[in-house]
C-alpha cells in the first residue's frame, strides 16, 4: 500500500503570495497596526481597534479608486492632499415622525461629544457593502447601515430591513475635527421610517433623543450643544425641506444621481 506525504507549511506575510498566488496580501499590509502608533497614543482601545477597519477611498466622482484604513482617511495631513472616502448618514424618523438624534461618545476619536443624526459611519471595503456603480453603492451603504445602527444603537436588523431605507443624494464635503483629524467625504443621505428599540453601546453614543423639527431647530440655538460639520450641513441645506415631505412628496428628492458639493 502506498502513502501520501504532506507538507504544511507555516503560512506568513513573507511566504503567503509565493505559496498561495491568488491571495492578495496588500490589504493586508496597507492596514496592518504597527507595534507603536503616535497618532492613537492615548485615545480609547475600542476606539482604536476600530480605526483598522478599511474604507473605500474614493476619486472626486465617487468612483471607488483603493482602500485605507480608517485611521488613514481621517488624518488631516493626508485629508490636506485629498484623500477622500466613501460614508453615509441615517436619518431615522418614528411614526409620529420625529428624528432620532445621538450624540457621540467622549471616546470618539473624531468629534467627540458632539450632537448629530441618528447614525453616520462608513461602508467597508469588503463583499457586500463595496460598489462601483451608483444603484451597487447604494445597496452597499444600506448593509453598512444596518450594521451599524446595530452596533451603536442596538437597532436589531429586523427592525431596519434594507429596503425602507430610502437613498436620497451624496454630499462631498470636507471638515477638520482638531488639529489632526477630520473628515473627507461623499456622504450617502438615507432616510428611513421605524419604529425601534434601543440598546445604547455606551463606547459608541453617549446620549440619544428623537426630536420634532422645532424642537431640533431650538437646539441650534443652545450655544452650549455642539453639532458635527456634515449634519449642520445638511440641516442648513435640505433637511427641513425633505422632512417635510417625509409622508409625501419625498419621491421627488429621492435617488439624486449628481453629488452635491458642500
Amino acid at each position: 500500500m502506498s502513502t501520501t506525504t504532506t507538507t504544511t507549511h507555516t503560512v506568513t506575510a513573507d511566504n503567503v503570495i509565493r505559496l498561495f498566488p491568488e491571495v492578495d496580501a496588500s490589504l493586508a499590509s496597507s492596514h496592518r497596526k504597527p507595534v507603536q502608533d503616535n497618532d492613537l497614543e492615548g485615545y480609547d482601545e475600542e476606539q482604536i481597534r476600530l480605526m483598522e477597519e478599511v474604507c473605500i477611498v474614493l476619486d472626486r466622482d465617487d468612483n471607488p479608486i483603493g482602500s485605507a484604513s480608517k485611521k488613514v482617511c481621517h488624518l488631516m495631513k493626508n485629508i490636506d492632499q485629498g484623500l477622500l472616502h466613501r460614508a453615509f448618514s441615517v436619518f431615522l424618523f418614528d411614526s409620529q415622525n420625529r428624528l432620532l438624534l445621538q450624540q457621540r461618545a467622549s471616546e470618539k476619536i473624531t468629534f467627540p461629544d458632539m450632537w448629530t443624526n441618528t447614525c453616520c459611519s462608513h461602508p467597508l471595503g469588503v463583499p457586500g457593502e463595496t460598489g462601483a456603480e451608483l444603484d451597487a453603492a447604494v445597496q452597499g451603504v444600506r448593509r453598512a447601515a444596518q450594521r451599524k445602527l446595530g452596533h451603536e444603537l442596538g437597532i436589531k436588523s429586523e427592525q431596519v430591513p434594507l429596503e425602507k431605507f430610502e437613498f436620497l443624494t451624496r454630499i462631498h464635503y470636507m471638515a477638520p475635527s482638531d488639529g489632526k483629524w477630520g473628515e473627507h467625504e461623499i456622504d450617502y443621505i438615507l432616510f428611513i421610517k421605524a419604529n425601534v428599540d434601543l440598546e445604547i453601546n455606551p463606547n459608541e453614543v453617549r446620549d440619544s433623543l428623537y426630536v420634532s423639527e422645532e424642537d431640533l431647530k431650538m437646539m441650534f440655538k443652545d450655544n452650549s450643544l455642539k453639532f458635527t460639520p456634515w449634519f449642520k450641513l445638511i440641516c442648513q441645506s435640505m433637511l427641513f425641506q425633505w422632512w417635510e415631505h417625509l409622508d409625501e412628496g419625498l419621491e421627488r428628492y429621492k435617488g439624486e444621481k449628481q453629488i452635491r458639493r458642500m
